[in-house]
């Protein structure tokens, strides 16, 4: 009996032992996808915080949260099974469905740039949160949430599809199980990160109400510049979307046999980090990004155009 219960804890001890090493590789691996999705990211967390501008302080973290749970359900529900599904049977469209993703980051971006200037000297259009005469506040919230989930569609399946990319020789199920782990870790901390940003007035409100001299001093700083901050996030957002979706085209036409675009933009690049030295690298992302930014308002153009001139032939 007891050498039975011996050989028993043996073997649990022997399957904690594969547990705990499968849960180490799965870390090294999510964490070895994770950084190679970085930029996307980055621009991901650019991207959402000019969709809570304009909101009531009490309507920020709800937005925040519903658009979180949206980039949850595109990440798991949707774009897990589908690019496992797709590796499987079809790899050949990944590349041309993640490119028509960036010609819809492209076309949004430049409707969000054409809005901009077409309101110029126009009176200014009435806040998200109040919303229009007539139009219901939660109904302006909601397509809000919904622009932003479909946006976040986008960016999040360039991200699984990098984190797919990292692990091409692992079982299907290490995959899977790293495309969660990468998906719910990315999405709590950029909305983690977003929450913090657009929440960051009411804590400069508590700190101006401090005992300090220098804390009361932070804490109007942070009152008074965050308006100015997420008015730029908001901007950056939108140029992000803009080099992001140039981005996308760039690197899918370069996977589909045309590289000469992408590769003669890394050569520029190269050659301006050569000459800067040690600001090189940044001024060549800088470079690259503005390229593909270029590329994406000029696309995004051109899909514009087509769905014009589309409406107008059904009329």
């Amino acid at each position: 009996m007891s050498g039975g219960l011996l050989a028993l804890l043996d073997d649990v001890a022997a399957i904690a032992k594969v547990a705990a090493a499968s849960l180490d590789d799965v870390a090294a691996q999510a964490s070895q996808a994770g950084a190679k999705a970085a930029g996307i990211v980055i621009d991901d967390a650019a991207v959402t915080p000019r969709y809570v501008v304009g909101f009531a302080a009490d309507r920020e973290l709800p937005i925040i949260g519903k658009i979180a749970l949206g980039s949850l359900r595109n990440k798991l529900l949707l774009l897990l099974p589908g690019a496992l599904a797709l590796s499987l049977f079809a790899p050949w469209a990944i590349t041309p469905l993640l490119m028509a993703g960036g010609l819809f980051l492209c076309f949004e971006g430049y409707e969000k740039v054409h809005s901009l200037f077409a309101s110029h000297g126009h009176a200014p259009a009435p806040a998200a949160g109040e919303g229009a005469s007539g139009t219901d506040p939660g109904s302006v919230e909601e397509a809000k949430v919904a622009g932003a989930i479909r946006t976040d569609l986008i960016l999040s399946a360039e991200i699984m599809a990098i984190t797919l990319a990292s692990v091409p020789d692992q079982s299907f199920l290490m995959q899977a199980v790293v495309l969660a782990v990468v998906g719910i870790g990315i999405t709590l901390l950029v909305y983690g990160a977003v929450a913090l940003i657009v929440k960051a007035d009411d804590l400069g409100v508590l700190m101006a109400r401090g005992h300090l001299g220098l804390t009361r001093a932070l804490g109007r700083g942070l009152v008074k510049g965050m308006p100015g901050l997420l008015r730029l996030l908001s901007l950056v957002g939108t140029a992000a979307m803009l080099w992001v979706g140039g981005g996308i085209i760039l690197h899918g036409a370069a996977g589909l046999g045309w590289p000469a675009p992408e590769h003669a933009l890394q050569e520029v690049a190269a050659q301006v980090a050569a000459v800067l030295g040690a600001a090189g690298g940044f001024t060549a992302w800088l470079v690259s990004a503005i390229a593909a930014g270029v590329l994406g308002i000029g696309l995004g153009a051109m899909v514009a155009l087509a769905m014009s001139a589309i409406r107008g032939s059904k009329h």
